[in-house]
């Protein structure tokens, strides 16, 4: 991510790094307050989901902004989902905060201007940081598509080390019944 564009790649690489790691949804990533976060000097840490950051049309909002502050997807307001994070996660998002900050309102991934970053604008580092990592044949492929794919290989990940469902299912916010189609 750090070789895509001055500072869209770097500004987004902790962000993919949630969704692979700890298996957020963008729109989660996109919330993710700096007062969510436990991040130990060493070891594992914790980010505790309160708040998610969907962006729309302007019209569909409540603040009449393209993003708007909302609880977890299919969640009392509320309800809280406690994510367990390893090592690699909390060294990347303390990199990430020495390196750029936060927001006024604690949120970790802004622009340089403290703006959210679009949908249009992280799929584009991706579809662009894809094309530096994978050969030509994979790239063509549905392999790792969309930054949302990084949410599935998260799950899978688990899954693979021998989470049980009902753990992993809890960790990413949904049901067991739709942790097991992910695999």
């Amino acid at each position: 991510m750090s070789y895509v564009g001055r500072s869209r790649g770097p500004r987004l690489r902790a962000m993919f790094a949630c969704m692979y790691f700890a298996g957020l949804r963008p729109a989660e990533a996109a919330g993710l307050r700096r007062q969510d976060c436990e991040l130990p000097a060493t070891g594992w840490g914790l980010i505790t989901l309160k708040k998610t950051r969907p962006q729309t049309n302007k019209r569909y909002t409540d603040s009449g902004e393209t993003f708007d502050d909302r609880g977890l997807k299919h969640r009392e307001d509320d309800i809280v989902r406690p994510v367990p994070i390893p090592p690699e996660l909390v060294v990347i998002l303390r990199e990430h905060l020495d390196a750029f900050g936060m927001a006024e309102d604690g949120r970790l991934f802004v622009t340089s201007g403290g703006q959210a970053f679009s949908g249009s604008a992280y799929s584009q580092v991706w579809k662009r940081a894809r094309a530096l990592a994978l050969t030509p044949d994979q790239v063509e492929s549905p392999l790792a598509a969309r930054p949302y794919d990084l949410r599935h290989a998260a799950v899978s990940l688990w899954l693979n080390a021998g989470a049980h469902a009902p753990e992993g299912a809890e960790r990413a916010g949904h049901g067991g019944d739709v942790m097991l189609c992910l695999r």
